[in-house]
């Protein structure tokens, strides 16, 4: 059956400007970080794509090494594309990345021209694109000159391979450093890509300074604390949880009960709002207009109605606010 998309998709959906660009990303994304692979269901993965598009949900966030295996992600998508959304190209932003080690040798990860570029070329041909909308470093290389990487990205946009550009898991010094590069090259960095949740809130001590100062968007990834900010672990570890398993992301004894108890306050103050512990952390990440989007990742397409629902109560009173802030300050 051929997929034809809602055409209600735009009524509900926030957009927000990405720093000081012309572009417009959804509040949520969608990230293929998991769950994309060649391991998962494809077909469960095409059901997410359309139902997130449907809602409205225009940027899809994936990198070079998602997988499993690296890069399957990406050749999954590049099906999905082909099969349902290639008419719908121009109402899609896609992202990815490169940084994390992807082939053997000494050009397979980092932040050389040869890597980034070489990386891209890859990613475009898995997914069947001319272009991608974003293309991202995805960290920092403490061994080549940052002028050579912001270069490589200035060079990749000039060749028409992306149309923007963006970093991931810059410190605030390293951001102003690389986005003062850009800015001489004529490239501006359009985003920044950290981890940020009300678990994580790193970058509330100086990036978020710098990204306003320098017109940078953000969009933060892992918002729910890899499942801890949700009601996944409210009552211990379920055995085929993500940490009752084997992920190096999150384990078991990360959820100390100190940690958990903070979890069930929240969940309390979650329910007087009307809302599920998820939907109020992705509410609290984009509150005040400081985060441009905040990506989502799903293992089914209830969770993404589930996590699309929270933009229906982005607002929180003073009064709310102070008590996640006195939850929070509390050891884990």
């Amino acid at each position: 059956m051929v997929y034809t998309a809602n055409e209600k998709r735009y009524d509900s959906m926030t957009y927000n400007r990405s720093g000081r660009s012309g572009l417009l990303l959804p509040a949520l994304s969608l990230g293929l970080w998991h769950n994309f692979g060649g391991v998962d269901k494809y077909e469960n993965g095409r059901a997410m794509v359309r139902h997130a598009f449907d809602l409205g949900i225009t940027h899809f966030d994936l990198a070079n090494n998602y997988g499993p295996p690296a890069g399957s992600a990406e050749e999954n998508f590049g099906r999905i594309l082909s099969q349902d959304m290639a008419p719908y190209r121009d109402e899609m932003i896609i992202s990815t990345k490169a940084g994390y080690y992807m082939w053997q040798g000494p050009y397979g990860e980092w932040g050389s021209r040869k890597y980034l570029v070489s990386s891209l070329d890859q990613s475009l041909k898995r997914m069947g694109l001319d272009y991608v909308d974003i293309f991202y470093h995805h960290r920092p290389d403490p061994n080549t000159p940052l002028e050579e990487t912001m270069g490589a990205l200035d060079a990749i946009v000039r060749s028409g391979k992306a149309l923007y550009v963006g970093i991931s898991n810059y410190s605030a010094e390293q951001t102003a450093e690389a986005s003062a590069i850009l800015k001489r090259l004529g490239t501006p960095c359009l985003i920044h890509q950290p981890s940020y949740s009300m678990l994580n809130r790193w970058i509330e001590d100086g990036l978020q300074d710098v990204l306003d100062q320098e017109g940078i968007g953000s969009i933060v990834f892992s918002p729910l604390a890899g499942g801890v900010l949700t009601d996944r672990y409210l009552g211990g570890v379920p055995a085929d949880s993500r940490a009752g398993g084997a992920s190096v992301f999150l384990q078991s004894n990360d959820l100390t009960e100190a940690k958990m108890a903070k979890v069930r306050k929240l969940n309390e103050y979650a329910q007087e709002r009307g809302q599920t512990l998820a939907q109020m952390a992705l509410a609290w990440v984009v509150r005040g207009g400081r985060v441009t989007s905040a990506l989502i990742g799903a293992s089914r397409v209830s969770q993404i109605d589930d996590n699309v629902a929270a933009l229906n109560n982005l607002a929180f009173t003073e009064e709310e606010l102070r008590r996640i802030e006195n939850v929070l300050a509390l050891p884990n």
